[in-house]
């Protein structure tokens, strides 16, 4: 019995000498590494993007009147100057009749002012004035015939000094004549001759307006694309203030992305950019910046910035979303890792990345990097080149941690 008791205090003193050795061991965890490298690398700035059209317009009627037909509808590619709508324009016709009546009304007006027609006050202006004329032609023949007279002694200069004053009297009386009848011809007739002018103007004028009015019955597409919305149906009544369809030109692809504030300067017009959406035929797809926009959203802190892609296959579709990546410049002899080996702080460029020394020990460091492509990152801060950084099961390991990557190093 005591030889008994004597054995297992000994296998117990040895099996806890043997836990205390193991709890002495530091741990060694497996872990996958590489080491960062110096390259050459293009410099991207990367936001969110929705797909516009290069041009977009809303048709509208000018006019209220019901819709008769419908030539077009969503979905259809239409030309610049297509018919899309025609309204209901009886009235309009009518309108545009009147007008045209009342233009050759007024024209035969003019014609006839012009031709001469006058009123009654220069006839008798004529009248008067061919009358003073005659009494003066009088007045002139008996003078002659007096001073014949007077010479041959046949008569006194009483009677010589009583015709000449009778033909100065006829004289002044028609002088008195024609000037009233120039006077009325060149303002009477002028003043006519305008009013009928204008009154040929005027008509024109509203004919010219129950044209446009008539027009204004076909709905035309301003430009060559293609129709994304329709609101209305035939029956409906047209409205200046309701749009019946969106035309929208999809011959390149506007992607309008959101850039924050504090990226948007290392942008500009010209640069290359690519679009990469969720649909695998729009995966990347490459155009130039157009518009960088010089104001601030003072809500989301952006700039908005276009990057305007050749779309001729139509694989782009207006109002698709996706990602735009712009090419503001290369880094050279950047130091770069695996993406995987920097946690980020959400929304930030700064993150935390574990860096083995010689020992094999695991330090944990605090980094500044921007990302690449998607799977590299540019080390900015906190990496040397030639470091090596885990990739793999460095999740919430303790700093100081002894690791083993015996194979997964490269």
């Amino acid at each position: 019995m005591r030889a008994s008791m004597v054995v297992l205090l000994l296998l117990g003193t040895v099996a806890a000498g043997c836990r205390h050795g193991e709890e002495d061991t530091p741990p060694v965890v497996a872990v996958k590494v590489v080491r960062a490298e110096v390259v050459n690398v293009p410099l991207t700035v990367e936001a969110p993007g929705t797909i516009f059209g290069r041009a977009q317009a809303n048709i509208s009627s000018r006019i209220t009147a019901p819709i008769r037909r419908l030539n077009a509808r969503k979905g259809d590619d239409v030309k610049a100057g297509q018919v899309l709508a025609v309204l209901e324009s009886s009235d309009l016709k009518a309108e545009q009749a009147n007008a045209l009546a009342a233009v050759a009304d007024a024209e035969a007006s003019l014609q006839k002012t012009k031709n001469g027609t006058l009123p009654t006050d220069i006839q008798r202006a004529r009248s008067d004035l061919a009358a003073k004329e005659a009494t003066l032609t009088l007045a002139q023949r008996i003078y002659d015939r007096r001073s014949d007279l007077y010479r041959q002694g046949a008569i006194s200069t009483r009677e010589l000094q009583t015709s000449e004053a009778d033909r100065a009297l006829a004289k002044a009386n028609y002088d008195v004549a024609r000037l009233n009848l120039d006077i009325l011809e060149n303002q009477t007739s002028g003043n006519d001759l305008e009013i009928a002018q204008s009154r040929v103007a005027q008509s024109k004028a509203r004919r010219a307006l129950a044209d446009a009015d008539l027009s204004f019955a076909e709905l035309k597409s301003p430009l060559k694309g293609t129709i994304t919305e329709q609101f209305m149906y035939p029956g409906d009544l047209a409205k200046p203030d309701l749009p019946l369809f969106t035309v929208v030109d999809l011959s390149a692809g506007v992607a309008r992305a959101q850039v924050p504030e504090s990226q948007a300067g290392q942008i500009s017009r010209g640069q290359i950019c690519n679009f990469t959406g969720q649909d695998p035929s729009t995966a990347v797809m490459a155009g130039k910046v157009t518009v960088v926009n010089q104001a601030v959203d003072p809500a989301r802190r952006t700039v908005e910035v276009w990057c305007e892609i050749p779309n001729s296959r139509r694989v782009l579709k207006a109002g698709v979303f996706g990602k735009v990546t712009f090419f503001v410049g290369d880094a050279l002899e950047a130091v770069v890792v695996p993406q995987a080996a920097v946690e980020f702080q959400e929304g930030s460029t700064h993150g935390k990345a574990y860096v083995v020394d010689r020992q094999h020990i695991a330090h944990l460091r605090d980094v500044e990097a921007a990302p690449i492509d998607g799977k590299r990152v540019r080390i900015r801060q906190g990496i040397a080149p030639g470091e090596t950084v885990i990739v793999q099961g460095g999740y919430g390991l303790p700093d100081g941690t002894k690791v083993d990557f015996t194979g997964g190093s490269r």
